[in-house]
């Protein structure tokens, strides 16, 4: 099981990888960095990142209708009835020159963690990181 350190150096060995955070998407910190920052620093990409995160897992918009339980929706995440943790499984931004995929991680606690990783367009295989940002989300061990 990866540590954050881990996890993000296996994210960066991915073809096309040029940066990798992990990103705590409620107060938009990164917890954990490697490569590049498509803003130039990863503070600032953490934040931006956050803000996008945030928007698509709280908008009913972007919520699939199968992430309530059929009855009313209370209580804390994971119980009867109280949305699923979290409600968006990734994101994917595709720029002139890259991708960006965002991971949402759950977690044992409040799930506001996600991975961000920035692939190089001409050389990324954005099919293949999907899949291998799932598996470290996954086995990610924070704490």
């Amino acid at each position: 099981m990866p540590g954050i350190d881990e996890c993000l150096q296996e994210a960066m060995s991915l073809p096309g990888a040029r940066g990798a955070a992990l990103v705590d998407w409620t107060s938009g910190l990164a917890l954990g960095t490697a490569g590049a920052s498509p803003a130039g620093d990863h503070e600032t990409s953490a934040a931006e990142t956050a803000e996008l995160a945030r928007a698509a897992a709280e908008f009913d918009t972007f919520t699939a209708p199968d992430t309530l339980a059929p009855a009313a929706a209370s209580g804390p995440p994971g119980t009867p009835g109280a949305p699923a943790d979290p409600p968006v499984e990734d994101l994917i931004v595709t720029t002139r020159a890259g991708y960006h995929v965002l991971r949402f991680v759950e977690t044992s606690f409040d799930s506001s963690v996600l991975l961000h990783l920035w692939l190089d367009r001409d050389t990324g295989n954005l099919a293949l990181a999907r899949l291998r940002l799932r598996d470290l989300a996954e086995r990610l061990v924070l704490g």
